[in-house]
């Protein structure tokens, strides 16, 4: 079979729309300032090739076009958790409160970062921020904010014990997700782990025992995603703090205070006045706060990190100190919200859900997450669904994250806005529909 002529009139690949034409197409002019030129001229040629190629028809180029262009300039999908993971890790941690996501918005563009507006000379780098820690915490404690939970023991360690010793219990030598592993964290410091105690008991007397000279500072971590019951023992703030050496404390979740729900999770309040010299957390858990890590204590100590070199390069941007000035200021973030959602409103919820999408009502208990609270459960109620549904639903528009278990998909509106219930059912309705076709 001759293959068309090129040059010829008939040949369908003369009727591929210019790239020029395109460009000009009011969708394609409209979706430029957030997709940018090289997204859309990409996607006009791969369009473009598939019709040359015979795969598409040149009248379809414009669609193929429209339908390969990302939603957004970002490759970051919104989700709606319905796993009832309050701190979901792989969904981005903590939910940011409306008031720290205006509050991003209106840092977007030029801010008075490290500018005094009074006297038109330079200001302290997040002041705001660094006075509501302030305020929250024992008086005469310093904070200092970078960039996340791990970098903040990092630069405590490094700026306490590099080339010197850390004493450890060896049962708090913790692996958290992504087979991060806090020894290998603290070992890169330079400093040189001395391990005490066994696996489940740890004393008083271990730790004096290995405490000396070139001891650089007590390390003391909670295991955070994990328990040791039975026959265990761990040596209290309180007492590590009589040792002749500085004490820091690793408190994982961020906790700034006491809460009685969580009874048996450590805050940076109660290490602070047992003793503790150092308290590092994240801002990204049960805080509620961005990604950041903070490290509270001795105002010296403090000083001290803030003027190694290392700070320099774990410190946050001007979006992350909004954000989390904001959730300090502000009333209760979305994750003590959903944490403390009543139960019995929890079910009516789902009964509404289960009642539009014609699901079984099921009790579910959600969880804190994040490494945060291991042994407490949050008792809910969840929607049962077919489990081939968890596909669909991950994929579509809104994406709606649900939990497989025991061959049922199990919908969780703890940590969905109220307002969004609607969204979700119409999203497993249209995936049932999808189903049925």
């Amino acid at each position: 079979m001759t293959p068309p002529d090129p040059h010829g009139q008939d040949d369908p690949r003369r009727r591929i729309p210019r790239t020029d034409d395109l460009l000009t197409h009011p969708t394609l002019t409209a979706a430029s300032p957030h997709l940018g030129r090289s997204d859309i001229l990409q996607a006009i040629h791969a369009a473009q090739d598939l019709a040359r190629q015979g795969q598409i028809a040149p009248e379809d180029v414009l669609a193929q076009v429209i339908a390969a262009l990302p939603g957004s300039s970002s490759a970051q999908r919104p989700v709606l958790n319905a796993t009832g993971v309050v701190v979901h890790t792989n969904l981005g941690r903590a939910p940011l409160s409306h008031h720290a996501i205006e509050a991003v918005v209106r840092a977007a563009g030029y801010s008075d970062l490290e500018f005094d507006l009074q006297t038109g000379q330079r200001g302290t780098r997040g002041e705001g921020v660094l006075a509501a820690l302030r305020r929250a915490l024992p008086e005469g404690t310093d904070a200092l904010v970078v960039n996340n939970g791990a970098a903040a023991l990092l630069l405590a360690v490094t700026t306490l014990a590099a080339g010197r010793e850390v004493v450890v219990s060896r049962g708090e030598l913790v692996e958290i997700g992504d087979g991060f592993r806090l020894p290998d964290l603290m070992v890169s410091t330079g400093a040189r782990l001395r391990e005490v105690g066994t696996t489940n008991r740890t004393g008083l007397a271990d730790y004096a025992a290995a405490v000396g000279a070139e001891t650089g500072a007590v390390v003391k971590i909670h295991p955070s995603n994990f328990r040791i019951e039975g026959f265990s023992s761990e040596v209290a703030v309180a007492d590590l703090a009589t040792l002749d050496a500085p004490v820091i404390v690793d408190i994982g979740s961020g906790l700034l205070a006491p809460d009685p729900q969580l009874p048996d999770e450590p805050d940076a309040t109660s290490a602070l006045r047992a003793g503790a010299q150092l308290v590092t957390a994240s801002a990204d858990k049960l805080l509620g706060g961005p990604q950041a890590g903070l490290v509270l204590g001795e105002t010296g100590l403090v000083q001290r990190l803030r003027r190694h070199p290392l700070a320099r390069a774990l410190r946050v941007d001007k979006l992350t100190l909004a954000a989390l000035e904001a959730t300090l200021r502000g009333g209760p973030a979305p994750v003590t919200t959903y944490r403390t959602a009543p139960e019995g409103q929890l079910q009516h919820r789902a009964s509404a859900l289960a009642s539009q999408v014609g699901g079984r009502l099921r009790r579910h208990d959600g969880l804190v997450g994040g490494g945060g609270a291991p042994g407490v459960v949050l008792p809910g109620w969840a929607v049962a669904l077919p489990a081939e549904l968890a596909l669909p639903l991950r994929t579509g528009d809104p994406a709606v994250v649900g939990r497989v278990e025991a061959d049922e998909l199990l919908l969780d509106l703890r940590c969905v806005p109220e307002e969004s219930d609607d969204a979700v059912a119409a999203a497993v309705l249209s995936a049932l529909d999808a189903g049925r076709a």
